[in-house]
């Protein structure tokens, strides 16, 4: 069995509510309301400012050339392609640039965003990427499983996410991620490969929590 084979089936309970969760499941079908989806964006723009330095330290921790070239190329697209994207997808929702860019992050935003940088700063590069993993690979998954139901790439406000994580280019960026995770985890010992494993199923349920929170447009209690 591949580890990522492990991995998948160590998550699979939490992998299944990530599927089913009304949030996912509105934007497949098109009920999803706007504006738990425009608060979403919102979120998910802060997320990515924080993820794209996940690949920063990718590229540092990389011990070979095409991985570090990887790397940099991954942060390079993700500050100067997706996210550009993004901030044009978000005028659909009458989100401004300004508003992206002064945006603060949720609780769980910040959670999130947090214990990856902490893993990826001062774990292995083995660690940074079951660390950043989940979020791909089960975008990846969501999105393929959205694109077979029936309107949901052609719907007026959520079609176009939906192409995004269904496409060959995204599904090639998780098979690489896929690909990375079992070569790191190779002759690895198994207390290695249980703290791996740790990390990527935290991360997977910092998924959930994201879809939680989206779909219930949670920050924090006021002080009022």
């Amino acid at each position: 069995m591949k580890f990522s084979e492990r991995l998948l089936e160590k998550v699979l309970p939490i992998w299944k509510k990530n599927h089913a969760h009304p949030f996912v499941q509105g934007i497949g079908d098109g009920s999803l309301d706007k504006e738990k989806f425009r608060f979403y964006m919102i979120q998910d723009y802060v997320y990515l400012i924080e993820y794209a330095k996940v690949f920063a330290l990718g590229a540092v921790k990389a011990t070979d050339l095409a991985t570090m070239g990887k790397f940099a190329k991954l942060l390079d697209s993700t500050l100067n392609e997706e996210m550009e994207l993004h901030r044009q997808y978000a005028k659909k929702f009458g989100i401004s640039v300004e508003e992206l860019e002064t945006a603060k992050p949720s609780p769980t935003t910040l959670a999130y965003t947090h214990y990856m940088l902490h893993v990826s700063q001062n774990g292995t590069l083995a660690e940074l990427v079951a660390a950043l993993l989940p979020c791909t690979w089960s975008y990846w998954e969501i999105g393929k499983a959205l694109n077979e139901r029936k309107g949901a790439s052609e719907h007026e406000f959520y079609g176009e996410w939906v192409r995004m994580y269904s496409s060959n280019e995204f599904g090639q960026l998780a098979i690489w991620c896929i690909d990375l995770i079992d070569e790191l985890a190779e002759g690895k010992i198994e207390s290695e490969l249980v703290k791996l494993e740790e990390i990527f199923l935290n991360t997977t349920r910092f998924e959930y929590m994201f879809w939680e929170m989206a779909f219930n447009e949670m920050m924090w209690p006021t002080d009022e």
